[in-house]
């Protein structure tokens, strides 16, 4: 099996970050699976709408390649799932979207669920995604950390007091969550998602916080599996009727142009 994972950074700035995430991914999936992290230049980094838009774009883009080259999944490596439906709707492969797979998965943990993200500007972004995906009532709150992805450096690096910080910070952002009635905590995002990914069991006071780059992997590895076993795959009706052909490569030539 071979997953493609879309990430959101840049591969030579955030380099400690990608190598983490590579071995990581790799580590924790099945025998005989591996999984391909790409990263986008730029990268996410002037947080907002616009800057989700254009990442979408070049994701959906790599996910045709990914298809064309013969992997088996594409997850979208990047909580707030820009393109989701878009992608889903062109490629015949899976296509796993973190925060829907993250967010559905802790909703069978607890009732009430609470969002750590990086900044506080993502904070509207994930209340609609829980609107989308049917749980905008089970999220009590959203918080945001106030952080870019360099700053996750040291503790990537190997800084073992970077890390006990960054924990500290991400637990402490997470216990008003708690307080106001969450019964699990989710890092709304794969880097705090890998930065909580070595403390095993992790939770703020009675609700535990959920590792979303293992969920996002571990399901895609599952619809795979479903898909080999019984064909499983997307409804094909309105929700996502797969694109034309002439549709995808008026997509790809656009980019193409854009490209030279």
């Amino acid at each position: 099996m071979r997953i493609f994972w879309q990430s959101f950074v840049d591969a030579s700035v955030n380099a400690p970050y990608m190598a983490l995430l590579t071995k990581y991914l790799n580590t924790i999936a099945a025998p005989g699976t591996t999984v391909h992290v790409e990263g986008i230049s730029p990268p996410d980094r002037e947080f907002g709408r616009l800057a989700e838009l254009r990442c979408a774009v070049q994701a959906i883009d790599n996910g045709i390649a990914a298809e064309e080259s013969g992997f088996d999944a594409f997850v979208m490596g990047h909580f707030q799932d820009p393109g989701l439906y878009e992608l889903r709707s062109t490629l015949a492969i899976p296509v796993i979207g973190t925060g829907e797979a993250t967010l559905l998965a802790a909703s069978q943990l607890g009732r009430r669920l609470g969002l750590v993200t990086l900044d506080p500007v993502f904070e509207v972004w994930h209340y609609e995604q829980a609107e989308r995906y049917g749980l905008g009532d089970r999220v009590v709150h959203v918080t945001g950390m106030g952080c870019k992805p360099e700053d996750f450096a040291d503790a990537f690096a190997g800084d073992e007091a970077a890390q006990a910080r960054m924990i500290r910070d991400f637990v402490a952002c997470a216990l008003p969550l708690t307080e106001r009635g969450a019964d699990v905590v989710i890092p709304a995002g794969v880097l705090p998602g890998l930065l909580i990914g070595r403390e095993h069991g992790l939770k703020v006071g009675h609700a535990p916080v959920v590792n979303c780059a293992a969920v996002a992997l571990k399901s895609a590895e599952m619809w795979v599996q479903l898909r080999r076993l019984n064909g499983t795959e997307p409804s094909r009706g309105p929700s996502f009727s797969r694109a034309s052909d002439l549709a995808r490569s008026d997509f790809r030539a656009m980019l193409a142009r854009n490209k030279r």
